[in-house]
C-alpha cells in the first residue's frame, strides 16, 4: 500500500526542484527531435520564405493575446498530469516522426509531426478543455510551414487536370470543342504567377490558415458541423478556381486575347478567393461558439512515476532514431556522351550540395561551365529514380541570390515542353534567362508535380533533371539555344535507348 502511494501519487516537491525536473523533460523532448531544426532555422530565416515568416509572426501574436487573456496558459511550474489524449498525441506523434525520418525524410512532414507532439505533451500541464480549445491554434502554428509548395506538388497535379477536365467540357458544351486538355494546362500555367497564393491549389493553403484563425477567434468547436464547413469551403475554393481558369481559357484561346487573360488572372484568383473566405466566414458565424468553462487540471491525477517514464520513453526514443540511409552518386561527366561542339568546364559542386544530393538519393550529378557558339553559361543534369533528388530550379537560383521574374511553360515541341525562367541580378543590373526540364525514357515535361506523380507506381521509372543558366536574357526562339537544348534532349533520349545506367 505504501508503495502504491509512492508510486501513484505526487509527493510534496518544492516549486524549484520541480521546474528543473520539467526543464530536464523538455531538454531530453528537444533532443529527440534536434534533427529537425536545421530545417525550422532555413523555413523561418530565408528570404524565399517570407511568406510564412509573415504567417508565423502572425500566429504568434494571436496566440500571446490568447495567453495575455488566460485562454491558453499552461502551468509549466507544476507537475505534469496523466490526460491520455495529449499523452496519446505527444508519443503517437513522437512514432510517426522515426517512422518518417527512417522511410520518407520528408521535413515538413516530419517538422508538422514535432508541432502536433509538442502541442500534445503541452497539454499535459494545461487544462483539458483549453488544451481542446488550442487546436487549431497549434494547427494555426503548423500551418506555417511551406505547405504552400507540397501541396502545389502533391495534389496540384490531379488537381489541375480534374480542372482542366471540367473547363474543357464545359466549352465543349458551349461549341468550343477544339479547346484540348493540353492546350488548357499549357495555357493556365503560362498565365500563372510563380507565388500567387489566392490562385489554384496555394489558395487552399492560404484559406486552411484563414479557416483555421477564424475558428479559434470565434471560439468554434471543431465539431462535425465545423468539418462540414470546411469541405464546403474547399469545395468554393475549388469551384472558384474552375471558373477563373474557364474565364481565362475563354478569354485566351477561344477569343485570342491572351494579353487580357494574363491581366485578369491576378483580380479573378483575388475575387474568387474573397468570396469563398466570405462564405466561410459567415457558416463559421452560424456555429455556435463553444462556452469558456474551464476543467481544474488538478482534477487529474498526477502519478510521482510520470515524469520518469516521459524521460524513459524520451531516451528510448533517441536511441531509436535512424536516418534514411543513403549512397554514393557519381559527380563527374565522363558518363555523358556531351554534343560535339559543346565547351565545357567543370563546376564542382560543393559539400553541402553534394550532401543533399547524396541524401535524396540521386545517382549522379553534375555541373558544367559551357560554351556553344555565342552562347555561354552552366548546365546541371541529376539523375534519380527518386523525385527527392529533384527539384524546381527555381528555388536554386533564389538561394543563389538571383530573382526570379517570370517562370512559364515553352513547348519546344509538341511532345517536348520546358519551363523558360527569367531571373535578375539582387541589383537589378543585369537580367539573365533559364530553362529546365525532366526527362524519362518514355516522356518530358516542365511539371515538377507530373514528376512526383510518375513515382506513384510499383516500379518508378529512372528521370533526369536537366537545368541550364545562360549568362544572359538569352530567348528560346533563337536557333542556337534550341540546338543547344535538342542535343541535351537527345544526348539523354539516346542514353536511355543504350539503358547502360551504373
Amino acid at each position: 500500500m505504501n508503495f502504491e502511494r509512492t508510486w501513484l501519487t505526487p509527493k510534496a516537491t518544492s516549486p524549484a526542484l520541480q521546474v528543473l525536473v520539467n526543464v530536464g523533460l523538455w531538454t531530453l523532448w528537444l533532443w529527440l527531435y534536434r534533427p529537425i531544426f536545421n530545417y525550422l532555422g532555413v523555413i523561418f530565416a530565408r528570404e524565399d520564405f517570407r511568406t510564412n515568416q509573415l504567417v508565423l509572426i502572425g500566429a504568434l501574436v494571436l496566440i500571446a493575446l490568447q495567453v495575455r487573456q488566460g485562454n491558453l496558459r499552461p502551468r509549466l511550474h507544476a507537475a505534469p498530469h496523466l490526460y491520455w489524449p495529449a499523452l496519446s498525441l505527444a508519443l503517437g506523434g513522437s512514432a510517426l516522426f522515426l517512422l518518417s525520418e527512417r522511410t520518407l525524410d520528408v521535413n515538413t512532414l516530419s517538422a508538422s509531426l514535432f508541432g502536433l507532439a509538442t502541442y500534445g505533451l503541452l497539454g499535459l500541464w494545461m487544462e483539458p478543455r483549453s488544451w481542446r480549445d488550442g487546436l487549431p491554434a497549434a494547427l494555426l502554428l503548423i500551418g506555417a510551414l511551406p505547405f504552400g509548395e507540397h501541396m502545389q506538388t502533391f495534389i496540384g497535379y490531379p488537381a489541375r487536370l480534374l480542372t482542366a477536365a471540367i473547363v474543357r467540357e464545359g466549352w465543349a458544351a458551349l461549341g468550343a470543342s477544339s479547346i484540348g486538355l493540353d492546350t488548357i494546362l499549357v495555357f493556365e500555367n503560362g498565365v500563372s504567377q510563380v507565388d500567387l497564393p489566392c490562385s489554384g491549389v496555394k489558395s487552399l493553403w492560404t484559406g486552411g490558415l484563414f479557416f483555421l484563425a477564424a475558428t479559434w477567434i470565434e471560439r468554434r468547436p471543431l465539431s462535425w458541423r465545423w468539418v462540414l464547413s470546411a469541405v464546403a469551403f474547399v469545395l468554393l475554393l475549388f469551384a472558384a478556381n474552375v471558373l477563373r481558369v474557364g474565364v481565362l481559357i475563354g478569354v485566351g484561346p477561344v477569343l485570342g486575347w491572351p494579353l487580357l487573360a494574363q491581366m485578369l488572372h491576378v483580380p479573378l484568383g483575388v475575387l474568387g478567393f474573397v468570396a469563398a473566405c466570405a462564405a466561410a466566414a459567415l457558416m463559421l458565424k452560424a456555429q455556435p461558439a463553444r462556452p469558456i468553462v474551464h476543467l481544474a487540471a488538478q482534477n487529474l491525477p498526477q502519478p510521482a512515476a510520470l515524469p520518469v517514464l516521459l524521460a524513459g520513453a524520451f531516451l528510448g526514443f533517441s536511441f531509436l532514431y535512424v536516418p534514411r540511409p543513403q549512397s554514393p552518386i557519381i559527380l563527374h561527366a565522363a558518363q555523358w556522351q556531351l554534343p560535339a561542339g559543346l565547351r565545357t568546364t567543370p563546376l564542382p559542386l560543393n559539400p553541402i550540395e553534394v550532401e543533399w544530393l547524396t541524401r535524396d538519393v540521386a545517382e549522379s550529378a553534375i555541373r558544367e561551365r559551357f560554351e556553344w557558339g555565342n552562347l555561354s553559361g552552366s548546365f546541371m543534369i541529376v539523375t534519380s529514380q527518386s523525385w527527392r533528388a529533384h527539384h524546381r530550379p527555381e528555388r536554386c537560383f533564389e538561394v543563389f541570390g538571383l530573382k526570379v521574374d517570370d517562370s512559364r511553360t515553352y513547348l519546344m515541341r509538341t511532345d517536348f515542353p520546358l519551363r523558360a525562367v527569367t531571373v535578375s541580378e539582387a541589383s537589378g543590373a543585369r537580367s539573365l534567362s533559364a530553362a529546365y526540364w525532366f526527362q524519362s525514357a518514355t516522356r518530358t515535361t516542365d511539371d515538377y508535380a507530373q514528376r512526383i506523380w510518375a513515382d506513384v507506381t510499383p516500379r518508378p521509372e529512372r528521370w533526369v533533371l536537366v537545368s541550364i543558366l545562360f549568362d544572359d536574357g538569352q530567348s528560346l526562339a533563337d536557333p542556337e539555344a534550341q540546338t543547344l537544348v535538342l542535343a541535351l534532349h537527345e544526348m539523354i533520349a539516346e542514353r536511355f535507348s543504350k539503358g547502360d545506367w551504373p
